[in-house]
């Protein structure tokens, strides 16, 4: 894998696993599993992730954070709660994945795959957090069931097309940086308000 494609396979990582780590873990698990996709040379410590201990954890995380993310304001708590698991997972699962390749490389790619995971971790808790403001719950469940179709996807992509994989994940750390302020602003007032709501509850 030259080193375009392994930049490519970290940004999509990384994206995903800031999305829904657990889904990221279990879906390439089990993709490795049953065959679905193979590895290259360069990312065989993936294989660790078909370890059925591994999927067992994945799986039962998995359905924690499926049904945590579909009730608002829970799901605001859950992500505040993975600003840092996600990044730190995303990190691990690229020092994992290229644990055969020179260190240098290695240690950039892992600290990209972390970044990434933390810029679409924000992403998906500032618009959540906005979303949790209405007091309807329906369009917080369509977010969140978008999100759990979005990893599979990702990781499809990723795995087929890895330069369409690189060129999405890049336009949307472009739109990131350019939002980002928003972004923090949204962040930090969304959560007084559920420190706010816990403090009263």
């Amino acid at each position: 894998m030259d080193a375009v494609h392994l930049l490519a396979t970290t940004l999509g990582l990384g994206f995903a696993a800031g999305l829904r780590l657990y889904a990221t873990i279990l879906g390439l698990g089990l993709a490795i599993r049953f065959h679905l996709i193979t590895l290259p040379a360069s990312a065989q410590g993936l294989e660790v992730l078909a370890h059925p201990a591994v999927l067992v954890a994945a799986g039962a995380a998995f359905v924690i954070e499926f049904v945590s993310d579909k009730i608002p304001w829970v799901d605001s708590l859950w992500d505040s709660v993975h600003t840092i698991i996600r990044p730190v997972g995303a990190a691990i699962l690229a020092a994992t994945a290229f644990a055969t390749i020179d260190p240098v490389m290695r240690m950039v790619l892992v600290i990209l795959c972390g970044g990434v995971a933390l810029s679409s971790h924000a992403s998906k808790a500032a618009t959540r957090l906005a979303v949790n403001q209405s007091p309807e719950p329906f369009s917080n469940i369509a977010l969140s069931l978008m999100g759990d179709a979005a990893v599979p996807f990702v990781l499809w992509l990723t795995s087929a097309h890895p330069m369409v994989a690189m060129a999405f994940v890049i336009v949307f750390l472009c739109v990131f940086a350019w939002l980002a302020s928003r972004i923090w602003r949204l962040l930090r007032n969304g959560w007084q308000r559920l420190q706010r709501w816990f403090g009263q509850a």
